[in-house]
């Protein structure tokens, strides 16, 4: 199967903004843009499934009935990490001790209280796992930077932690709209 893992168009927030699952929306001209690059590189008539959140609803919605995909399947293990009381606060009003336990502890805190990436791993693997049950031919995924490293990470054949380690300690360098291609 090849996978087309698709990162949301630039959403409305501050800059310095820690943000996870806070459903945010992206600027009609955002939108536009990431819809135009993608059109002609997407595969027509493929499964489609989403992150529920705004940033990723409103591109999948726009991309759906101009390739021709079934109705999408917006699916809440695909959301990004929760951050919990961190959500909408800035990096620098977050106290530096938690952050500073957090990159200590990188698969097992919870920023914030929320979840900690081993538990987004989880759910992600269980969303994958199920993905390859499917037996198509193509799949397009559009989500968040965080769940596409997890997706790109199952398919180093790692354990969950293991999958939960790679992803946090590996740099992301996804950009908004970007895509990347995964062969399954």
């Amino acid at each position: 199967m090849h996978l087309y893992l698709v990162r949301h168009p630039r959403p409305i927030v501050a800059a310095n903004t820690c943000y996870g699952r806070a459903d945010l929306a992206v600027a009609a001209e955002e939108l536009a843009a990431a819809r135009a690059s993608l059109l002609p590189v997407l595969p027509k008539n493929a499964l489609l499934f989403s992150s529920p959140l705004r940033r990723c609803s409103e591109l999948t919605e726009s991309l759906a009935q101009t390739l021709g995909c079934p109705t999408p399947t917006y699916d809440e293990r695909l959301a990004e990490m929760h951050f919990g009381d961190w959500e909408m606060r800035t990096w620098d009003d977050i106290p530096r001790a938690a952050v500073n336990a957090w990159a200590r502890d990188m698969v097992g805190y919870q920023p914030g209280g929320g979840e900690s990436v081993l538990q987004v791993a989880q759910r992600v693997r269980a969303f994958r796992d199920e993905l390859t049950t499917l037996n198509v031919e193509h799949a397009i995924v559009i989500c968040h930077a965080g769940t596409i490293r997890l997706l790109a990470a199952c398919e180093h054949g790692l354990s969950i932690p293991e999958m939960a380690l790679y992803a946090a300690q590996k740099p992301h360098k996804i950009r908004y709209g970007e895509l990347l291609v995964v062969d399954c």
